[in-house]
């Protein structure tokens, strides 16, 4: 007779890893970072896609650079993270179902449902995170509408295992009790306080090796939105090289601009029109400003813009101000053909109608023959080759 291997129960895994100690504190540092991810991707999303009752300030102008890098940096963190926390709980898998108590049986049912769910989303945001960031879509689905929805999945799942696991973890962290778990998921009451010094030595190796991998993944990367660290930051995906020392997401033969030879701005309010030549608009009072572009991706750039002020512009055109602006590009389709400045950022007096950067005239990647440039705003709504404004009432 063939006889079957023995399957496998979290007590035969003794490695100093998969102690509960260890799965708590991982547990901790991966809540950090998600939590973290979650709120500034939320707010990423809220700016272009504003709610009624949201309103996003204009200062500090590197606002959005900042939270915008937090939010990638933070994701990039999790990676090691994720794969560390799953390594040390992996033995939990073989956990036997109680199939005698209906009652405990329902629970370890939802809970292994839970913790499915909030592992697939996890890795679904962190995976499509990162192609994204690379600029990269092997998929059909749109992506800002797809990773928004599953964050909140997974956040929802998150705040379910943690509610599940607390005592747990609770436990583990009161009595510092590096052995595996019992049956019941929690800490063996009969094991010491105090482990083996080699148990304990094993067991802040694997911490501090977690830890460095993560911070070592988010140094690789941090030059994108970091310039101090942009030299020792092998894996940034942008870095000063561009036109005029800026990068770009999308050129202007991406995009089939076509600039007329008799291109004029249109500036359009109720009851009243204007249009204004590339002349006319450089012989109005000009305004510079350092401002970044701080692009969803995580990059971002300061650059020196010069050019006419919205409000000022409208104020010399005779529209209204103190509304929101839709700003309309030549480009003749695409997702950000058009955006929308909210009332705040119209009437910033750094919220230019830019002609030139670093001291050069636009080149045609960067916008020409106008673009917008606002402080604390994502580099997708920073619209370029401006052909319309309209004052919204």
């Amino acid at each position: 007779m063939i006889r079957l291997p023995r399957v496998p129960v979290p007590e035969d895994f003794t490695a100093p890893a998969h102690s509960p100690r260890v799965a708590a504190r991982l547990g901790l540092w991966l809540g950090i970072a998600f939590g973290l991810c979650f709120v500034t991707g939320l707010l990423s999303h809220n700016i272009q896609h504003p709610p009624g009752w949201f309103d996003w300030p204009t200062r500090p102008v590197n606002l959005y650079r900042i939270t915008q890098g937090t939010h990638v940096l933070s994701g990039i963190a999790a990676v090691p993270l994720l794969l560390a926390k799953l390594w040390s709980v992996y033995p939990r898998l073989f956990v036997r179902p109680p199939l005698r108590r209906p009652v405990r049986l329902v629970g370890h049912g939802l809970e292994r449902v839970s913790i499915l769910v909030l592992v697939c989303a996890a890795f679904f945001e962190l995976v499509t995170g990162i192609f994204n960031v690379a600029q990269s879509y092997p998929w059909r689905f749109f992506f800002p509408a797809a990773h928004h929805a599953v964050a909140w999945l997974a956040i929802g799942a998150l705040l379910v295992h943690v509610a599940v696991k607390l005592p747990v973890a609770r436990t583990a962290w009161r009595r510092g009790d590096r052995r595996p778990a019992g049956p019941d998921g929690k800490p063996d009451p009969a094991m010491p306080d105090r482990e083996p010094d080699p148990a304990a030595s094993g067991r802040r190796a694997f911490l501090r090796t977690s830890a460095g991998a993560a911070g070592v993944a988010v140094l690789a990367t941090a030059g994108v939105t970091v310039p101090a660290l942009r030299r020792i930051s092998p894996l940034a995906w942008r870095s000063a090289t561009g036109p005029q020392g800026v990068p770009v997401n999308r050129t202007s033969a991406a995009a089939g601009i076509v600039v007329p030879a008799d291109w004029r701005l249109e500036v359009v309010w109720p009851g009243g029109r204007r249009t204004l030549s590339l002349a006319d608009l450089a012989a109005l009072p000009q305004r510079t400003a350092d401002l970044p572009i701080a692009c969803v991706e995580g990059w971002s750039a300061s650059a020196n813009w010069t050019g006419v002020s919205v409000v000022d512009l409208l104020t010399h055109s005779g529209a209204p101000t103190g509304h929101p602006v839709r700003v309309s590009s030549l480009e003749a389709a695409g997702l950000y053909s058009a955006s929308t400045l909210p009332a705040r950022h119209a009437t910033d007096p750094l919220t230019l109608l830019a002609l030139r950067i670093n001291g050069e005239v636009l080149h045609p990647d960067h916008g020409y023959p106008c673009r917008i440039i606002a402080p604390s705003r994502p580099g997708v709504l920073q619209t370029k080759w401006v052909a319309r404004l309209e004052v919204l009432g």
